[in-house]
């Protein structure tokens, strides 16, 4: 009888790791679940650790259970001890408690890439954080962030908290040049490695350009505007894949050039879903999509 052949064991090769810190989505397209989608789609494997449940679906939150900082402390001790991570996600922290928990346990663990999507501003204008939070956030996380992801309500809370009462709606940004650069001026004035600023909100253009901004040099990206009603989760879905890119070995501006591009398939096929009523989700998943 003939021995079944022996094959050959190739050099272990690590799985690159992206670990999510954000609130938990019960409609599936936002937080948690689309950081989970978005990494692996992207070629990752995602882990997590939950910072709030929320009660939602495609139209409204109609809840929000916030996870203790002892909890949220206790969830990134097991997955630090454990698994070898190399970038991580920030999404939803929902007070200075919760902020200055996390931040301790990254500067104990010290991951090698940090990519931080300040939730902070609803689509109505209203602030998600207190402007304690908001301080907290710029003085405990940026420091230790290789990327923050702001849209351009976050951009404007991030150069403007001490001016803040509930709402950024007092604080207004158009398109013209001048205040755009007005704006990455301030944000490279903010105590982090890099900031992408994104474009979504200039709606009066045809074009959605994001603005990545470094130390030495601002990278403009530019694609075409994607008009569809499933957008929900875009901000997540955008940082979740930039940081399963850092962690694969991609450099910055090589993450968040895939990254933009994968987004854009994403809302490209957005419409082939029906999910809900409201505003769905994008399609994480497109690329297995039955022709």
């Amino acid at each position: 009888m003939n021995k079944p052949a022996h094959h050959e064991l190739s050099p272990e090769i690590k799985t690159p790791i992206t670990l999510t810190i954000a609130g938990s989505d019960s409609g599936g397209g936002a937080g948690i679940q689309a950081d989970i989608k978005a990494i692996s789609a992207t070629g990752g494997y995602a882990c997590s650790v939950i910072t709030a449940l929320t009660a939602q679906n495609t139209q409204s939150v109609t809840g929000i259970f916030p996870v203790s900082p002892a909890f949220v402390e206790q969830q990134l001790d097991a997955v630090f001890s454990d698994l070898d991570i190399q970038s991580v996600k920030i999404g939803m922290l929902s007070d200075a408690t919760i902020i200055r928990a996390v931040a301790k346990k990254l500067r104990q663990y010290r991951p090698k890439f940090i990519v931080l999507d300040p939730v902070m501003v609803a689509t109505s204008g209203d602030l998600l954080l207190e402007a304690e939070a908001i301080s907290t956030l710029k003085s405990e996380l940026l420091p230790l962030a290789t990327l923050i992801t702001p849209n351009l309500p976050e951009a404007v809370a991030l150069t403007h908290v001490s001016s803040l009462s509930g709402t950024v709606s007092t604080v207004v940004y158009t398109k013209e040049t001048e205040e755009k650069e007005a704006l990455i001026e301030q944000l490279k004035q903010l105590n982090t490695e890099a900031v992408l600023l994104k474009g979504g909100h200039w709606e009066q253009e045809a074009q959605s350009t994001d603005y990545l901004i470094l130390e030495s040099d601002t990278v403009t990206l530019t694609a075409s505007r994607v008009q569809t009603q499933n957008t929900h989760g875009t901000g997540c879905t955008l940082s979740a894949a930039i940081a399963s890119y850092l962690a694969q070995g991609y450099t910055l501006t090589e993450a968040v050039t895939r990254g933009k591009a994968y987004l854009t398939q994403a809302l490209l096929h957005a419409d082939q879903l029906r999910i809900g009523q409201g505003h769905g989700p994008v399609h994480h998943f497109y690329s297995l999509q039955p022709r």
